[in-house]
């Protein structure tokens, strides 16, 4: 059973940093590529940014000069290092991984962590 954990998530003012994690774990063989999404109250699920497993990174025109993915592929861990956080980037943040496990090729989605971005 393959499980992604968020987090790092909570409440931080405007202008302010958090570092988001996502920890996968369970019977791994490989994971392809790593993303970050959102969802805010009222909207539909929006892609943040990606990370293959050769280090290439894809950023949503929104963010692109003040978030950060990265992953550390021996702990099978991604990142997102969220800077100069606006009011609208409040949302539920959740992680996404497409993975080789014991079950094949499959998706996988965590369970997602709340930031709320508030003065």
């Amino acid at each position: 059973q393959v499980q992604l954990v968020e987090s790092g998530g909570g409440l931080v003012q405007p202008g302010g940093s958090l570092r988001l994690s996502c920890a996968a774990s369970g019977s791994i063989f490989s994971i392809y590529v790593m993303g970050w999404y959102r969802q805010a109250p009222g909207k539909q699920r929006e892609l943040i940014a990606i990370i293959t497993n050769d280090g290439n990174t894809n950023n949503t025109d929104s963010v692109k000069d003040r978030f950060t993915i990265s992953r550390d592929d021996a702990k099978n861990t991604v990142y997102l290092q969220m800077n100069s956080l606006k009011p609208e980037g409040t949302a539920v943040y959740y992680c996404k991984a497409f993975l080789s496990s014991g079950r094949g090729q499959v998706t996988h989605w965590g369970q997602g962590t709340q930031v709320t971005v508030s003065s």
